[in-house]
């Protein structure tokens, strides 16, 4: 399968503005681009990358007084299968985990462990560690939450969206990280592309964020959003949570003015 992804994006600042965006795929996808993502800004400005401590893709630029538009298009190869389920995938005992995955055990700016660490225990101690309890907290997240785009809020930690039962999908994702966390599983917080592939098309499109969670010796997506397995997942930067990973981080006041996002199967068709 053949995946065009791409974003369309204006801002509006009032002085010349650093920033840094986060909107590269996933350098995990080297080898399976087919055509590589290109950026075009209107005007025309200079831009370097570097490569984060989660090693994630980073656009640095400063943006100019007036309007910027960002255009990035690329194509990507993608196997076309659904997310994989590991019904027997175990929890690793904190001593025996790999050193880089004691970061994802701790509490972060979004997912309050202390907070929610009660919680956790009371209603998944006594779940079957391992897959089952990690789709327990999914079940659960996904029932509590009730989705809605006017319900976005920058600054709504997990413990907020447990009270409120409210959000969008990084909600959804912070709270289910926490409470992974707060039963002692790696969790880290993940936003990328997820074109409608494979379910009925739903219009406008939006990047979205996920969650990974180490268990069974490796890193497994879990989607507490729509909780069910999909197609053409295009990582675009992980981290403890979304504040590690913001789209565009501005060093400065600016105003979104459009914002534009898409991901869809173009296998079959002719290359432009």
């Amino acid at each position: 399968m053949l995946i065009r992804y791409g974003y369309d994006i204006t801002v509006t600042c009032t002085q010349p503005t650093p920033m840094v965006a986060l909107l590269t795929a996933h350098g995990e996808r080297a080898d399976d681009i087919v055509k590589a993502e290109e950026l075009v800004t209107t005007p025309a400005i200079a831009s370097t990358t570097y490569v984060d401590l989660f090693g994630n893709v980073c656009r640095r630029f400063v943006a100019p007084a007036g309007d910027l538009s960002l255009w990035g298009d690329g194509t990507v190869r993608d196997d076309g299968l659904h997310d994989r389920i590991w019904p027997d995938a175990a929890e690793i005992a904190i001593a025996d985990l790999p050193d880089d995955c004691l970061i994802y055990l701790i509490g972060s700016r979004y997912c309050e462990t202390d907070k929610l660490s009660q919680v956790a225990w009371d209603r998944f101690g006594g779940v079957s560690p391992g897959w089952s309890r990690v789709q327990a907290i999914c079940d659960f997240v996904h029932g509590h939450i009730r989705f809605g785009y006017m319900d976005a809020r920058s600054t709504r930690t997990a413990m907020e969206a447990y009270e409120e039962r409210i959000g969008v999908c990084r909600d959804y994702a912070h709270l289910a990280i926490a409470l992974c966390r707060c039963m002692n599983i790696p969790a880290r917080y993940v936003n990328g592309y997820l074109g409608d592939i494979g379910v009925p098309i739903v219009d406008p499109m939006d990047f979205s964020a996920w969650m990974e969670v180490y268990i069974g010796g490796r890193w497994h997506t879990f989607d507490p959003r729509n909780n069910v397995p999909r197609i053409g997942r295009i990582v675009v930067a992980r981290g403890r949570d979304a504040a590690d990973v913001p789209l565009i981080n501005s060093f400065g006041p600016h105003i979104l003015k459009s914002f534009r996002v898409w991901a869809y199967d173009v296998s079959g068709v002719a290359p432009v």
